[in-house]
């Protein structure tokens, strides 16, 4: 992901969160879904399908992508642009692994608060 950031905050290991599963990050914004891939890639997601509202956190991982648990549409974990058939996206929120840990830029969280 190409991010130009200065701050970023950690917000647990890597190995919080199982291959293949996410795990909730609650903020003055609202609750971010931070993914894990099978190759340990990480990915920070609004936890709400823009669909139904469904968890995204309780979705099946797959690849670079989710599918929310309510009524199957997939996101891109990178961009969080609806896949297939089905228009709209997530905001994003930029991670990163550094030794370990799971860090989400400061700047993004910031701008969710604002607006």
């Amino acid at each position: 992901m190409n991010v130009v950031t200065k701050d970023w905050v950690a917000i647990g290991d890597l190995s919080d969160i199982p291959r293949q599963g996410a795990r909730v990050v609650k903020t003055d914004a609202g609750c971010i879904a931070v993914f894990r891939t099978v190759n340990d890639e990480v990915y920070a997601l609004d936890d709400r399908c823009p669909h139904k509202g469904g968890p995204l956190s309780n979705g099946i991982v797959h690849g670079s992508s989710v599918t929310c648990p309510l009524h199957n549409w997939v996101f891109d974990l990178a961009t969080g642009l609806a896949q297939g058939a089905d228009e709209g996206a997530v905001l994003t929120t930029p991670a990163k692994v550094e030794s370990g840990k799971i860090l989400l830029a400061v700047d993004a969280l910031a701008s969710r608060a604002a607006g």
